[in-house]
């Protein structure tokens, strides 16, 4: 990144008033640039609350409030858009657990000066770089992904992970309204729709440590959409309904 660009780490939450205060400091020091959006899904912990106090003393720090907890893909879009519009270069996905360690941002920062989007891998070179997990859980993480690999084509090793960052180009390129997916599936969509659309996808090695406050938001439900999910998106790219249709011509009187 050149010294003019300005970033922005968007950050979902939903009862994360243990992990907020300490999470933001650690992002903020890893590079000037950095500025943070809080998406807070009427937390009732009082995280929305907290994240407005600690945005009233941060410069660096934004918060959007939403009605209630409407899914962590629709989280990301209403941030994406949110960015956009306050014209950041760069926009980063992370969780609010501390499983995404802040460490990695600056290579992030590094690596998007040669691609357009970026992934934070668990999973790279085959090596497998997650702690806290049971064996259940790490052994359904990787034939997800190896799965999605198989059904999307995708050309990355980690198609279900959280930790990105997208140049403002992609993101602007992307119908963000014809975005479908809303759990684990929405990862995989939005790297698919940039690969479609021809933008360079690489990926960094990141180490993700399980969260140690708070409750996980995983569900089957989450995991059902997955698994369909990934053939959907196949089909619309092989008829070409991935992007919306042009409407016609308006005709002259």
């Amino acid at each position: 990144m050149s010294s003019a660009e300005r970033a922005l780490v968007i950050i979902p939450t939903y009862n994360e008033s243990e992990n907020l205060p300490r999470l933001i400091p650690s992002v903020l020091s890893r590079d000037a640039r950095l500025e943070i959006l809080v998406v807070d899904d009427a937390s009732p912990d009082g995280t929305g609350r907290m994240a407005e106090e600690i945005a009233a003393a941060e410069s660096r720090v934004h918060v959007l409030h939403r009605a209630g907890k409407l899914g962590l893909g629709t989280a990301y879009l209403d941030g994406f858009r949110w960015g956009l519009r306050h014209g950041y270069d760069v926009l980063f996905e992370m969780d609010a657990d501390f499983s995404h360690d802040p460490v990695h941002l600056p290579q992030f920062l590094d690596a998007i000066e040669k691609y357009d989007l970026v992934l934070g891998s668990r999973y790279l070179h085959g090596r497998v770089t997650v702690v806290n997990w049971p064996m259940g859980r790490l052994l359904l993480s990787w034939f997800a992904n190896l799965y999605a690999g198989w059904v999307t084509g995708l050309p990355i090793a980690d198609a279900t992970g959280g930790f990105k960052c997208f140049r403002r180009e992609v993101l602007a390129a992307i119908d963000l309204d014809r975005v479908e997916s809303n759990g684990y599936a929405f990862q995989i969509e939005m790297s698919f729709r940039a690969w479609k659309k021809g933008f360079r996808l690489g990926e960094i090695p990141i180490m993700f440590v399980d969260r140690d406050q708070g409750e996980s938001k995983m569900s089957k439900k989450i995991v059902r959409e997955a698994v369909w999910r990934v053939w959907r998106l196949r089909f619309l790219a092989m008829f070409g309904r991935l992007e919306a249709r042009k409407p016609p011509p308006a005709i002259a009187p």
